[in-house]
């Protein structure tokens, strides 16, 4: 039968911390500030999505992104003026893919199977950074969840995933380097491989883990394939 894969992409493809030498242009600081704003601003564009999804007060992945930016800002003492905020904003455009995600997607999309962008950003602007990252020709298309009006982990949102891409569940992995991503997706009855690029990352100790493991996504059709058979190996 046919495998859908669904991608998440900021953080699982597009490195967000992409943003560090912006940062380090703008603050003037050396790489370790510059990486401690990032880790912030990412952290609370998460924490902005939950609280969001939670109280049903859906706003944007974009509006999202930029309210966590002027948290940090406040928190670390910069008083960034409105065009260095946009400068920042845009640069969330031109984030870079991860070092395996071509080989990864070019293998998998030779294996033959369907691939698709998954994700909390608006179509638009996935497409964009997919673009400028050079990777938006390995995707089918592009699912938001901007089409349901909350975010992951929201049950709704892999259900639309599944709809849209007009696949089977029991055939449908979601790709996500996000614990709570994977979670969501293993809850909603999908298989799911959380992407490990470092040790120092821990999952979370829940009830749903990951159907797979990976370290990167460059064998990942292939690792795909073997639990398919029946191998199960990680």
């Amino acid at each position: 039968m046919s495998i859908t894969l669904g991608f998440d992409v900021y953080g699982t493809l597009i490195d967000t911390h992409g943003i560090i030498g912006e940062l380090e242009k703008i603050i003037g600081a050396e790489t370790a500030e510059a990486a401690r704003f990032s880790q912030i601003w990412r952290e609370k564009q998460l924490e902005y999505t939950f609280r969001r999804g939670l109280m049903k007060q859906y706003q944007n992945f974009g509006v999202c992104t930029r309210e966590a930016l002027d948290y940090t800002a406040a928190f670390l003492n910069h008083n960034f003026s409105d065009q260095q905020k946009q400068t920042l904003s845009s640069a969330y455009s031109t984030l870079p893919a991860f070092g395996d995600v071509i080989a990864g997607l070019t293998a998998a999309k030779d294996a033959g199977l369907n691939l698709y962008a998954f994700s909390n950003g608006q179509a638009e602007a996935v497409h964009t950074v997919l673009s400028n990252a050079g990777i938006r020709e390995y995707f089918a298309d592009v699912v938001s969840v901007d089409e349901v009006g909350t975010f992951k982990p929201d049950p709704a949102v892999y259900r639309h995933f599944v709809r849209t891409a007009k696949a089977q569940l029991e055939n449908t992995w979601l790709i996500s380097s996000n614990g709570f991503d994977v979670i969501g997706a293993v809850a909603a009855g999908m298989k799911a491989v959380w992407v490990q690029r470092s040790n120092a990352v821990v999952f979370d100790p829940w009830e749903y883990q990951p159907t797979l493991i990976v370290d990167s996504i460059r064998d990942l059709h292939r690792k795909i394939d073997r639990w398919q058979i029946g191998e199960g190996k990680s």
